[in-house]
């Protein structure tokens, strides 16, 4: 880029770079995101579909999930990229509205490129957007019904309508079972409020059996065996040790030579080394631990011993494994065999060792303390077991958001209805432009209901327009019911999200747009050139690879 400065040109920006601005580049950073927000578009609600995206090592993955989308898509303009942390900011604040999120981010900034063609300023679109977003946020709140957290009722309710969406939702009662008792067992009270740390529960996946054969077992599973043969597979009263320290002999810091001269000093020495082992088994046994769990390695020998007391005995369990133990079995990871005492030990009612698929693994149940829980996924392939696995997470996530924050709203598109009503209300009240960008506002979280009806083949213009008209009416939870393909009372169908998750929708999307918005200049460097390869063959040689004629 370069400019005339009496009449010599001034290099400002290096060779090659690129520069849009005005208005050409808010449409080349609208058009991005909204292509983004096409592309979940039709994964949106039950009659949505999914997408199969192949990496590019060819590994496949088939999914719904919109985070998951954007993630494996390989999105290299600025812009879009932004829609695709709107997507991961939503998943990492409340686990679930990812899609919802993106498509009204993207409806956002179509909206705001009409105005903008209509000279609206870019700051008055977005200081109206702003106010949008407070009085949608205030709306939610007002309309929010309140429940307990602990109920289980409604905590299953929602939870069944996060899996309905998705691959699970024929067996999206008995995993929503599954998924309440999970949270409801690792919640802590903690004055008036409830805490969960999704971290206590541990979701294991196997391939193999089906959906239907996923079970929550209240312990821990792991994904190990029992080290030698010659130990028990099946450990009932299980009083466990749960150790932080390899046990074997430890190499000395420093270099150190042994002289041995005799074959007697030799067998001294090797008697004393096994000693020392069974010192360690000894100081074990002495507890009345009958399994031992060690985050590192065991030595041959004190498998040997350890199995000769009757001990059962796993190594090489992840650190994450050994906290979620802890808290289960009541037990305390002890990192010096010194220091190890009956008081440390967990306790567990069974023990076992049991095949699956191909592997095997330890289920750990019937602890006295669950207060960390496992979930073992089955499913009839990999894929199955892994879209299986987001979907539960998402479940987890919204009944977590609920037990946090037991406020919920009825699903199928009726808060973003109601919400756009009170909007186009508030845009009544407002002088100049500003009503005009919040008008578009309420447009955009219609697109939810819209999207909905579109992917379950109804006519969005029919359905919007009863949406409306009944919505005007005053009834707050009408949305599309996309299974009779009719406009009904969600509330009365038992559809339920949690508030949290409409709320972050909506600041999250906002933000997104806004910033996009905001941008009227986009100044690219140019792409560096890789160096040129030397005119030989690789490493210097002459002609072909590593000296060979340069026919071969």
């Amino acid at each position: 880029m370069s400019t005339q400065a009496g009449g010599v040109p001034v290099l400002v920006l290096k060779e090659g770079s690129s520069r849009s601005r005005g208005h050409e580049a808010q449409h080349a950073n609208i058009m991005a995101a909204q292509i983004v927000a096409e592309a979940v578009k039709s994964a949106l609600g039950p009659k949505g579909m999914d997408k199969m995206l192949v990496g590019s090592f060819g590994d496949v993955t088939i999914t719904s999930d919109g985070r998951t989308i954007l993630d494996e898509m390989d999105i290299q303009h600025p812009a879009a990229k932004m829609m695709v942390e709107v997507a991961k900011t939503q998943d990492e604040e409340v686990g679930d509205g990812t899609t919802t999120a993106v498509i009204v981010a993207g409806e956002l900034l179509g909206n705001a490129e009409e105005l903008v063609d209509k000279k609206v300023h870019p700051t008055v679109i977005i200081d109206g957007y702003r106010k949008a977003a407070d009085k949608a946020l205030e709306t939610l709140e007002k309309i929010a019904i309140t429940v307990k957290p602990t109920d289980k009722e409604s905590l299953k309710k929602v939870a069944m309508t996060s899996m309905a969406s998705k691959l699970v939702a024929q067996n999206r009662e008995q995993l929503a079972e599954l998924t309440v008792d999970a949270i409801l067992y690792v919640a802590e009270k903690v004055g008036e409020e409830y805490r969960v740390d999704l971290d206590d529960i541990m979701v294991e996946k196997k391939p193999g059996e089906s959906i239907t054969d996923t079970k929550l077992i209240k312990g821990i599973v792991l994904d190990k065996e029992v080290v030698h043969p010659g130990m028990p597979k099946r450990v009932e009263k299980a009083r466990i040790a749960l150790l932080d320290t390899a046990l074997e002999i430890k190499k000395t810091e420093f270099d150190a030579k042994i002289n041995i001269e005799t074959p007697e000093q030799m067998e001294t020495f090797l008697k004393e080394e096994e000693n020392m082992l069974r010192d360690l088994v000894d100081k074990i046994v002495k507890t009345g631990a009958n399994l031992l769990v060690c985050q590192k390695g065991i030595d041959d020998m004190v498998q040997h011993f350890l199995a000769r007391k009757g001990i059962s005995a796993i190594r090489r369990a992840k650190k994450s494994d050994m906290e979620k133990l802890g808290k289960a079995t009541g037990g305390k990871v002890v990192t010096s065999l010194e220091d190890i005492t009956k008081k440390d030990l967990g306790y567990a009612e069974l023990v076992e060792e049991r095949k699956i698929g191909d592997d095997k693994m330890t289920f750990i149940e019937g602890c006295k303390n669950p207060r960390s829980v496992a979930i073992l996924i089955r499913g009839g392939t990999e894929r199955i077991v892994d879209e299986a696995e987001r979907s539960i997470h998402d479940a987890l996530c919204v009944v977590r958001d609920v037990v946090q924050e037991p406020k919920i709203v009825a699903g199928g598109g009726s808060p973003e209805m109601e919400v756009a009503r009170v909007l186009r209300e508030y845009a009544d009240t407002l002088l100049g432009r500003e009503a005009l960008a919040v008008q578009q506002y309420a447009e955009a979280l219609e697109a939810v209901p819209t999207t909905l009806s579109d992917n379950a083949g109804l006519d969005p213009i029919d359905i919007i327009s009863e949406l409306r008209a009944r919505h005007e009416k005053g009834e707050i939870w009408v949305g599309v019911d996309v299974h009779e393909g009719k406009v009904k009372d969600m509330e009365k169908l038992e559809v339920y999200e949690p508030l949290v998750v409409k709320k972050q929708v909506i600041k999250s999307a906002t933000e997104a747009a806004t910033m996009i918005l905001k941008i009227d200049d986009i100044i690219a460097a140019g792409k560096t050139k890789m160096p040129p390869m030397p005119p030989s063959g690789p490493g210097g040689m002459p002609g072909g690879y590593g000296g060979m004629p340069p026919e071969y």
